[in-house]
């Protein structure tokens, strides 16, 4: 845990949830899934009900600024969300927690809330932290067109890379899962599109 991420921490005002005891699982379905900054036990493919994937989330931190917001992804309402659970060791659980919790809440746009995830193998459901966002925050951008999308993803940056980095690597991790996302596809398009027009 030592990458740009572990050097924030949590907004004053975030409360973070009751942990389940032992092991604990945690949600990921987007930069947690290629650069999840923290050791763990396992990861296996999973699924969060009520819950969908969308690049929701304009971002003032970690891939852009509040000056020129680039756009990171949500666990919107709604659906499901095909992801992996990454299990950590009761061991390292609170260091753990304070990454992720300085990580995705340096402001409150998310919340840190455990809900029940379906894991490939498992008979049962089991409880995971996930992030989920804030629909009332005014970081939450909703469902944008693909082309408004891609014009603030083109040249924005934070503290963790350029916000078009940040859609590549999620598509080509998705990929490499069988999982297709309509949505973040059809961004890409769009900005690759853009990348066309702005080249000499």
């Amino acid at each position: 845990m030592s990458d740009e991420s572990s050097r924030l921490q949590a907004h004053a005002n975030f409360k973070p949830p009751q942990l389940p005891p032992g092991d604990l699982w945690v949600f990921a379905y987007g930069s947690l899934m290629w650069k999840p900054g923290f050791d763990y036990i396992k990861a296996l493919p999973a699924t969060l009900k009520g819950y969908h994937r969308s690049l929701c989330v304009w971002s003032h931190v970690h891939r852009g600024t509040p000056e020129q917001p680039g756009m990171v992804l949500g666990l919107d309402h709604g659906g499901h969300c095909r992801g992996r659970a990454l299990l950590v060791a009761e061991a390292d659980r609170d260091a753990v927690c304070e990454y992720l919790y300085g990580r995705e809440v340096p402001t409150l746009i998310y919340q840190a809330k455990i809900h029940e995830i379906a894991i490939l193998g498992y008979t049962q459901p089991e409880p995971a932290l996930c992030f989920l966002v804030d629909r009332n925050h005014y970081q939450y951008a909703g469902r944008q067109s693909p082309l408004t999308c891609a014009q603030h993803i083109i040249n924005s940056q934070g503290i963790s890379g350029h916000s078009r980095d940040y859609l590549q690597s999620t598509l080509s991790h998705l990929q490499s899962l069988g999982i297709e996302d309509k949505q973040l596809l059809q961004i890409d398009q769009a900005l690759q599109q853009l990348l066309t027009t702005q080249a000499p």
